[in-house]
């Protein structure tokens, strides 16, 4: 059947068309995604204002015009820390699902790390062992660990990029005092979880999700995405270290000028390095492996196995 997941994000608004049933690798067949920075649409007391409804609102429409045009027979429709943190949540909702009629269901924070964890364990299989996987979003950052599918342990931070970018980094390029106090602050973050996790051990395989982990990867030397989803990608921390007061020295444009960075991200991308680097310092990571599936495929595979199990 042709499943659609709608993901409200903090950055985009983004629909991916697969074709799926039980027990088969969910095939995509079409995207299409808008760039709404959510997080960046808050107003002073954290609310969404009707202007950032509105444009919900309009691109919501657009993408149930375009899984209707696809033949979508099920759509999966999902917001995360953006709308999940708004004051207004509640009217945000309300709204979408008068106008639209679309019900957009709200992830905590640690259903978004369970979810990517299980899309991050059906990519490698069993054979990767202990899994440590870390998801920047444009809100929050997702960490999660251990050997099955459902994780041992996963925990959501306020420490997405957009979110970091808007509220600690002002400057176009960044004010060096600035850039450092978001590094103290991301690594008092990412510190304060470290002990929860290291019970369970020494993570096999570290695997990072994301587009922040892919830019960043592919600074560093990665392939590009045109050479194909089976390349691996990885991501050594000596390289982000050495990348990362470069970034800190770039005005937006100069880094939207790198291999493999989108315009609309290249303001964000320094905060996300800074994340980065800190939870691959903290966790003791020299190198991850950058998976192609993240939360939307979680969310998919997790409808196939209910339909599996109906």
């Amino acid at each position: 059947m042709r499943l659609g997941v709608l993901d409200v994000g903090s950055n985009t608004v983004h629909l991916l068309v697969v074709d799926a049933h039980p027990g088969a690798r969910p095939l995509p067949a079409h995207s299409h995604k808008a760039e709404l920075r959510l997080a960046q649409l808050l107003d002073d007391s954290g609310a969404i204002g009707d202007d950032g409804i509105e444009k919900l609102i309009a691109v919501v429409r657009d993408a149930l015009q375009a899984a209707e045009d696809k033949g979508v027979e099920d759509l999966l429709p999902f917001a995360t820390s953006a709308v999940r943190e708004a004051t207004n949540a509640d009217d945000v909702l309300a709204r979408v699902k008068d106008e639209t009629g679309v019900r957009l269901q709200v992830l905590t924070g640690p259903e978004e790390a369970r979810l990517t964890f299980l899309a991050v364990r059906r990519w490698f299989g069993w054979s990767a062992g202990k899994l440590l996987v870390l998801d920047i979003g444009g809100g929050s950052l997702e960490i999660a660990f251990g050997i099955d599918e459902e994780p041992d342990a996963a925990v959501s931070l306020p420490l997405g990029a957009g979110r970091l970018t808007a509220g600690w980094l002002p400057g176009d390029p960044p004010d060096p005092e600035d850039v450092r106090a978001l590094r103290r602050h991301a690594r008092a973050q990412i510190a304060r979880t470290v002990g929860e996790f290291s019970r369970f051990g020494a993570p096999d395989h570290v695997v990072a999700t994301s587009k922040t982990f892919k830019q960043l990867a592919r600074i560093a030397g990665a392939a590009r995405s045109a050479e194909g989803l089976y390349i691996q990608r990885d991501l050594k921390r000596e390289s982000l270290e050495a990348w990362v007061p470069r970034l800190a020295g770039m005005s937006t444009q100069q880094r939207a000028e790198l291999p493999g960075v989108s315009e609309g991200r290249a303001n964000q991308l320094l905060a996300g390095a800074l994340v980065a680097e800190g939870a691959m310092d903290l966790f003791g990571v020299e190198s991850l492996e950058v998976c192609p599936w993240a939360l939307r495929e979680g969310v998919i595979l997790r409808r196939l196995d209910h339909m599996g199990n109906g």
